[in-house]
């Protein structure tokens, strides 16, 4: 006679069975390890003894969240399906209790619905289903994008988590929720308080000028702080940085070879008129069949941009700098302090692309890379320039470019005008197709964006995270992929902001950054932003910082996850984030 075995969670041996849960999200396997913040390879998992303790303090945090709880089921030290044979059973069990059920890469998820009988009306019923599936599809795909990138040697064991719904109504959740603490901050200088930007140029190598612009250059005994840009911009796109932190820092902001002002000043692959070629032909620059000598080995490509920092770093300020890097300036800004820690004071990674280039990298896949036609090289093959044509002549666009726009800044009401001109003056450079051409075409670096995080780590590289929340491109899964690898470094979520935090919400981030320079400076006697004391051990920090912006008060929400802050932590306040923003639609 084959004995029922009890399912019981590890946590505090709490039995879980159907009768009492109604909403099921499976998040996989993977996840488990990182919400207990088991991310540390030295440290064993907690005692049982610990394990109640910690199910105490959970669910003593899960007090104000009635909607959904968390209650890990099993754990097994052997990999299994994603839906094993025990649940098959209980969902056999389940036919006439259980909600439908929709599938998304292989996890199935469960629509939470609200209770019968809870005097709503069906108008309100719809709408709270709808909000409901909404919000759990999307804590889903963050939970399984992590899930798919977790790291095998890390995730040993299998563990199974769901969600279970109580019993909740429209009438059930609380009318207020706690207020969130608000620090007031100063806003950006006017016109006439800003410090003055000088527009120079660096003749890095012959026939090739950097151009750059820089600030505060009467602050003789200050930090250096340099910014990189993200893709398609330019030093332009840091000014505010520069006009209000170069009032207490000496300011660079440099314009990656290839991209805003530092393109070439000649063609560098002309096109032969000998035969009476039409204007059309030389219109474009790099669209010729024999580059100069000059241009030869020029290739637009992440490894250039990092010796690039290096030697402007060396030649140009002359110390260590705090380097501070938007979008794929994040990723040069890790990758030049990855292969030299010493020209590094610090690293701030303003929503950080992880991932750059297509083809594989000439010295990691010398074989594979031989299979290439072309690595980004000018001139472009003939195959190539048709194509660049085309796809130069939409991406290009006005309209275009005020979509993108649209895009990667929360907030429509932000003036972009400014921007908007900065970008279509460089797409009217007669070189821009052939190195956005060079750009996309251009190999992988050598060091990966895991792999220049962990020699960062390995040589000591203070690292400051700060990343928009309502990005559509680096979305904060990408974040917190890095705060789970570095968990002792602090971590910034800014609400709202896109893709782009310097720009849309430039208040917060100088303020975040004034403090977090100074927190180094002072070598840990001066508190994070956001921190009342300089030892932070922290979960989680919300508050609401307010500005006045041309007149006007401003309000947003900055979101700090400090060392001690576990993947279980992310989803309760995921979760709670998620409560808020719900109850505040019915306000």
């Amino acid at each position: 006679m084959r004995t029922k075995r009890k399912r019981r969670s590890f946590l505090g041996g709490t039995l879980l069975t159907p009768k009492n849960a109604r909403l099921v999200f499976h998040l996989g396997a993977s996840c488990a390890p990182y919400v207990h913040g088991w991310t540390s390879r030295t440290s064993p998992p907690p005692s049982s003894s610990r394990f109640a303790e910690i199910e105490r303090e959970e669910r003593g945090k899960l007090k104000g969240l009635p909607v959904m709880e968390l209650v890990p089921l099993s754990r097994s030290s052997i990999s299994a399906p994603p839906i094993n044979r025990l649940q098959r059973r209980n969902n056999l069990k389940w036919k006439q209790s259980q909600p439908s059920v929709s599938r998304k890469a292989g996890i199935p998820c469960a629509g939470a619905k609200p209770p019968r009988n809870s005097g709503l009306s069906s108008q309100e019923s719809k709408r709270i289903e709808n909000l409901y599936q909404k919000e759990g599809r999307r804590l889903l795909r963050l939970l399984e994008g992590l899930r798919s990138r977790a790291s095998p040697e890390v995730c040993g064991e299998h563990h199974k988590y769901f969600a279970i719904n109580g019993d909740v109504g429209l009438a059930n959740i609380p009318k207020k929720v706690d207020e969130v603490a608000r620090v007031i901050i100063p806003g950006l200088p006017d016109d006439s308080g800003g410090s003055p930007i000088s527009s120079c140029y660096w003749e890095w190598k012959p026939k090739i000028s950097v151009h750059y612009e820089k600030s505060g250059s009467r602050n003789v005994d200050a930090p250096a702080v340099l910014f990189l840009p993200g893709f398609g911009v330019g030093s332009f796109h840091y000014e505010k940085q520069l006009e209000d932190l170069g009032r207490d820092y000496r300011v660079w902001a440099l314009d990656f070879l290839g991209q805003g002002k530092s393109l070439p000043s000649e063609d560098p692959a002309p096109v032969d008129n000998r035969e009476g070629d039409s204007e059309d032909n030389d219109a474009l620059w790099g669209f010729g069949e024999e580059p100069k000598p000059w241009a030869r080995e020029l290739v637009y490509s992440i490894d250039l941009w990092r010796e690039q920092v290096q030697h402007f770093v060396e030649q140009v300020i002359g110390e260590p700098v705090y380097v501070v890097g938007n979008s794929l300036g994040g990723f040069v800004a890790l990758y030049f302090a990855a292969c030299n820690p010493q020209l590094v004071r610090g690293v701030a990674l303003l929503n950080a692309t992880p991932f750059w280039g297509f083809l594989p990298n000439p010295i990691r896949s010398p074989r594979l890379s031989k299979f290439l036609p072309w690595s980004g090289t000018l001139p472009l093959p003939s195959n190539v320039r048709r194509l660049t044509q085309l796809v130069w002549e939409k991406i290009s666009d006005p309209s275009s470019i005020q979509e993108v726009l649209k895009q990667v800044y929360a907030d429509h009401s932000i003036n972009v005008d400014k921007v908007f001109s900065h970008i279509i003056e460089i797409t009217q450079h007669p070189a821009a197709a052939a190195s956005f051409a060079s750009i996309m075409f251009a190999p992988r670096g050598q060091l990966s964006f895991q792999e220049a995080l962990s020699r960062c780590q390995v040589e000591g590289v203070p690292i400051c995270l700060m990343y928009g929340r309502e990005d559509p491109w680096v979305r904060p899964i990408w974040g917190f992929q890095v705060k789970r690898q570095l968990p002792e470094v602090p971590y910034y979520e800014i609400s709202p902001a896109g893709h782009c935090p310097h720009d849309e919400v430039p208040e917060v981030i100088n303020f975040l950054l004034r403090g977090w320079i100074k927190n180094l400076e002072s070598q840990g006697s001066v508190s994070l932003p956001l921190l009342e004391e300089p030892d932070y051990v922290q979960y989680e920090i919300l508050k609401e910082l307010e500005y006045v912006k041309e007149g006007s008060h401003k309000s947003i929400k900055v979101r700090f996850l400090g060392s001690n802050f576990s993947f279980w932590n992310l989803i309760i306040s995921s979760l709670k984030l998620r409560l808020a923003s719900l109850m505040a639609s019915f306000r």
